[in-house]
């Protein structure tokens, strides 16, 4: 198999204007992936799949990542003028990155026994309604593993020929995989809610009224 630098020179140079990075993975598995802008996903995953020297024809999984809004502190020198002196003085600042969600796609080639290459696409943002393009129209595989992203993150992959909720229920609200997701107390329009999730579902219910003596006989005989 081509090497992932090897990759990215082939993709780039086959789809004018594709943006594709190397993000180095430093954990165990070693197995860095390709950054592709959303615009060009599309046509850079045909490639993978059509390209006669790679020919990543199986798409074998996909998953969401929630990356929160986070403040970078860094250290920088700077000029400064100390009794008198100038001297080179560290100062830190703070920057703060918008947080954003992704799809991760992991490729395998059948045809060549090699792979996996991982590829990512992220979102501009965290905020409702947060798009990527979908790539089922490449991977027929790839579909239902995109609606699951889409009821969990609530990532809309544009182009999808079936978006809707696969393990959630329609009514459901909010993306239960999100880092900042709080678990209500009341499952309002959970279809069977049982054990644990009914005992608190019942601290919002109206509390009974009192019955009387003759009212309670009546009630018990109803």
């Amino acid at each position: 198999m081509e090497s992932l630098e090897q990759i990215k020179a082939r993709a780039e140079a086959a789809v004018p204007g594709a943006k594709i990075d190397i993000v180095a993975n430093p954990g165990p598995s070693q197995q860095s992936s390709l950054l592709i802008d959303n615009e060009h996903a599309v046509a850079v995953a045909k490639l993978l799949r059509d390209d006669p020297a790679l020919r990543f024809d199986f798409c074998s999984n996909v998953t969401g990542v929630d990356w929160l809004d986070r403040t970078v502190k860094k250290t920088v020198k700077v000029k400064k003028v100390v009794d008198g002196v100038e001297k080179d003085v560290d100062e830190t600042t703070e920057e703060k990155l918008p947080g954003y969600l992704e799809a991760v796609y992991h490729f395998y080639s059948m045809t060549h026994k090699h792979g996996p290459v991982i590829i990512r696409m992220r979102t501009a943002d965290r905020a409702d309604g947060a798009r990527l393009s979908s790539l089922t129209p490449i991977y027929r595989s790839a579909e239902f593993q995109e609606r699951e992203i889409f009821d969990l993150y609530g990532v809309r992959f544009d182009g999808h020929p079936d978006l809707r909720r696969i393990l959630m229920w329609d009514e459901f609200v909010d993306y239960p995989m999100r880092k900042d997701y709080r678990e209500p107390d009341d499952y309002e329009y959970e279809p069977t809610p049982h054990d644990d999730v009914l005992e608190k579902a019942k601290q919002h219910y109206s509390p009974r009224p009192q019955l009387d003596g003759a009212e309670n006989i009546t009630a018990q005989q109803q």
